[in-house]
């Protein structure tokens, strides 16, 4: 089949006809597939079900730093929690602070304290118009977070290194209206890029027009490899240190896609600065996390090689879906020109590129047929790609013959939407 830029009308609308009857034969099935959000599917869930009796064997309920988890206290978590997240972001314990479930409500937690109690210096929401930056494409519920604060988003663009360091560099440096950035900086969401050495030393070494300038380092697919030649991501509190620039960090991690999602550990790592000015509104919030999943995640994994291990048995489960999504993606669309995509070594996602001014149509035609993707646009600020181009695939839900139906229909779709843009 020749590529579809080069077909003639009557061709593409001989095609079309084609692709038509495959796609109603799909739809008439009903089917109700989801690939819409980067879940564990229930097989990766049941990996960690033995912890959840684990805590029944502890008889005091001690820790080394707290006489009973299951009390009040504890604000910033127990040190067995703070070392094992230490281990895992290649951090000390002391600039740990554990706290709930979700990293994204401590990302949000973390912007509201720099908005309402600044960083150092006067409070964000009253400096007047603010702004961030966003590498794009980038993951949706960042962007939600600082629209949710009346923050403007700046779209940075991103390459195989990360994001455009260039332009980076030129907003930090010279507008003190721009007060930080996103980064997810290992299996970027949804790209899977991992930054280069260069671009992490580049990040640390900024000097801000605004000293109250932070860089949000989600760090969520930090342990995430579906490869067998993993990426290395640079540490970047070792290039801060070497910049004197340790305040301008804050970076997260959680156990949602290691354990249970909603029902994990989080934790932010950062300087002792950042994390005193965490304290003093944490304690106006919250007496304590749950102190005894912390210590149910521990006693559980014991260390960094206990997590490594259980991220195997992931990995297994992962891979043989990539497999299929990067296999269909070939031998389904890469001969008709129409589209372009990553592979990723890691991470929860393949982000695609379908035919430009199609993604929408591509988004909906699967929802017709029973498959439903993440919204097209939700990669970009105020959900507007400007392209409208970029299709975020998330695999892992699906158990792996849900998700070959899936894929059959989301690149009839692709086609289907392109043959229709060209005619």
């Amino acid at each position: 089949m020749p590529s579809y830029l080069s077909m003639d009308k009557s061709s593409l609308r001989e095609e079309y006809k084609r692709l038509s009857e495959v796609y109603a034969e799909y739809k008439a099935k009903g089917l109700s597939l989801n690939m819409a959000r980067g879940k564990p599917g229930s097989e990766q869930v049941s990996l960690s079900n033995d912890m959840l009796d684990i805590v029944t064997s502890k008889t005091d309920f001690k820790t080394d730093d707290n006489p009973d988890v299951r009390n009040y206290g504890g604000l910033d978590g127990i040190i067995e929690a703070k070392r094992l997240f230490a281990e895992i972001l290649d951090v000390s314990p002391e600039n740990i602070f554990v706290g709930g479930n979700s990293s994204l409500n401590m990302m949000f937690d973390t912007i509201g304290c720099l908005m309402e109690n600044g960083a150092g210096g006067e409070p964000w929401n009253k400096q007047g118009k603010i702004k961030f930056l966003c590498p794009v494409p980038g993951y949706d519920r960042h962007f939600g977070v600082t629209e949710y604060y009346g923050i403007e988003m700046i779209n940075i663009p991103m390459d195989k290194n990360g994001p455009d360091m260039d332009m980076v560099e030129e907003l930090v440096q010279n507008d003190p209206s721009v007060k930080g950035i996103w980064c997810i900086p290992k299996y970027s969401n949804p790209q899977g890029i991992t930054y280069s050495d260069e671009t992490v030393r580049r990040f640390a070494a900024l000097k801000p027009a605004a000293k109250d300038f932070r860089i949000m380092w989600d760090n969520a697919y930090v342990i995430h490899d579906i490869s067998d030649t993993p990426d290395k991501l640079l540490n970047i509190f070792d290039e801060l240190e070497k910049n004197g620039n340790e305040d301008m960090v804050f970076e997260f991690a959680s156990t949602s896609k290691i354990t249970f999602p909603g029902a994990g550990i989080a934790a932010v790592a950062a300087s002792k600065n950042n994390l005193e000015l965490l304290k003093k509104r944490y304690t106006f919030q919250t007496i304590g996390y749950d102190k005894i999943n912390m210590l149910r995640h521990t006693m559980y994994f014991k260390n960094l090689d206990g997590v490594l291990e259980h991220m195997k048995k992931h990995k297994n489960i992962l891979k043989p879906k990539f497999d299929l999504v990067i296999s269909m993606l070939e031998s389904e669309l890469s001969e008709y020109g129409i589209i372009d995509w990553i592979k990723p070594n890691g991470g929860y996602f393949v982000s695609v590129n379908v035919f430009k001014g199609t993604a929408k149509r591509v988004v909906q035609l699967c929802k017709e047929a029973g498959v439903v993707l993440t919204g097209a646009g939700a990669t970009y600020p105020y959900g507007n790609d400007p392209d409208d181009s970029n299709i975020r695939v998330a695999p892992t839900y699906p158990p792996l013959d849900e998700l070959k139906i899936a894929m059959e229909i989301f690149c009839l779709s692709t086609k289907m939407a392109a043959v229709e843009k060209l005619m």
